[in-house]
């Protein structure tokens, strides 16, 4: 059985740090693109970064390029989100799933769902002062 934890959110000041992991059993981390979605209270879901299987390719929604970053550690079955320079609008429940697809729009890359990929439950960050 499939099971995806994300920890590591809480309540940060702007402009400080988090970072959280989304950790897995039943599947491998590794063989699996990897997204991490977030959902604001009122809002849609929305992509923030996706990482190819093979660490290639990393790509990042506009709101959080150059302030995020994910890696992988496969010794832990673990994927990080390295969340720095925190904004009040980075505030949202921040989920992991085992797929992610990417759209590119000119300027802007869109990171999609994938009807296929497991979830995990989520973690809350707040950005407030």
């Amino acid at each position: 059985q499939v099971h995806l934890v994300e920890s590591g959110g809480g309540v940060v000041q702007p402009g400080g740090s988090l970072r959280l992991s989304c950790t897995a059993s039943g599947l491998t981390l590794e063989n699996y693109y990897i997204g991490w979605f977030r959902q604001a209270p009122g809002q849609e879901r929305e992509g923030v970064s996706c990482i190819s299987r093979a660490d290639d390719r990393i790509y990042y929604e506009n709101p959080v390029k150059g302030r995020f970053t994910v890696s992988r550690d496969n010794d832990k079955n673990t994927v990080y989100l390295q969340m720095d320079s925190l904004k009040p609008e980075d505030t949202a429940v921040y989920y992991c799933a085992t797929d992610c697809g990417i759209v590119s729009m000119g300027r802007r890359t869109i990171i999609t769902e994938s009807s296929t990929a497991s979830w995990g439950q989520g973690t809350q960050v707040t950005v407030s002062s």
